[in-house]
């Protein structure tokens, strides 16, 4: 699934990434807080996040996230998004919230962390 289709299914905006929208993303994880993205989110991962700080950009860089998606409609500050540029980091925002926002995505056919195989 590419996040063109990820940014159709959830209806979001694109507020970082545009030129990356072809990008291949093959599972997601819902989570706000980061201590369990970084212990149990796999690399190449979309995040689904209501968190908007920068950490949550460091958090994706560190664990080798291949985008964010802020869910309940929220937006990042200034320094995030600049964050996230810097890093070639896709941010999205969707006005779902995260449990209908997961299950869009998982109904799509997008596994989550722990059912994905290479």
């Amino acid at each position: 699934m590419t996040l063109e289709d990820i940014k159709r299914i959830l209806e979001a905006e694109v507020l970082v990434g545009d030129d990356l929208l072809r990008k291949d993303i093959k599972m997601a994880c819902g989570s706000d807080l980061m201590s369990d993205v970084l212990s149990f989110v796999k690399s190449g991962s979309l995040l689904l996040t209501g968190l908007t700080n920068p950490q949550v950009v460091r958090t994706a860089e560190m664990a080798e996230l291949r985008a964010i998606c802020f869910v309940r409609g929220k937006r990042p500050d200034r320094e995030t998004i600049k964050m996230a540029e810097s890093q070639n980091i896709p941010l999205l925002t969707t006005p779902l919230p995260m449990f209908e926002s997961c299950g869009r995505l998982y109904q799509e056919g997008l596994p989550g962390c722990s059912q994905y195989e290479k």
